[in-house]
């Protein structure tokens, strides 16, 4: 376990940061965060797009095929908006490494923040969201809430 910053999805500390302007609060995370400094973040809002907004998904495969190039992100009102969560994932990256923090604790199911889960048409698979992904691949360590 490391002792330094840690990111942190921002709903999972009870900002109200989801699609639909709820939040996720997780005593998990916050417990294991006592005594560490949390940097909450919200790629999504940091790619541009508001709260409350259209629930999206991965079109097909995971983060690591939304940032290669080869799926799309679609929200529920057919928008493609690939471009923002590759940026709020960017953004993300960008506070990590400024912060110094060398892990993330991020919300499962979301197609920016999930660690190992994603939902796709209604279901939920095997999967990392487009920010998960980025930050793995940078050498930061991901715990899914």
């Amino acid at each position: 376990m490391h002792n330094g910053p840690v990111i942190v999805s921002a709903c999972l500390l009870g900002l109200r940061t989801r699609y639909d302007g709820k939040d996720a609060f997780s005593m998990e995370a916050v417990t294991l965060l006592e005594g560490r400094v949390a940097v909450p973040v919200c790629p999504e809002q940091l790619g541009g797009l508001p709260t409350p907004r259209a629930r999206a998904a991965i079109t097909s495969g995971g983060g690591v095929d939304v940032l290669a190039g080869t799926a799309d992100i679609v929200d529920e009102t057919g928008a493609v908006v690939t471009v923002k969560f590759i940026k709020g994932a960017m953004d993300t990256l960008q506070i990590a490494r400024i912060s110094g923090a060398e892990e993330a604790y991020l919300k499962e199911k979301s197609p920016s923040c999930g660690a190992s889960l994603i939902c796709q048409g209604g279901a939920c698979v095997n999967g990392m969201g487009v920010t998960a992904a980025l930050l793995m691949k940078e050498g930061i360590a991901v715990k899914g809430f």
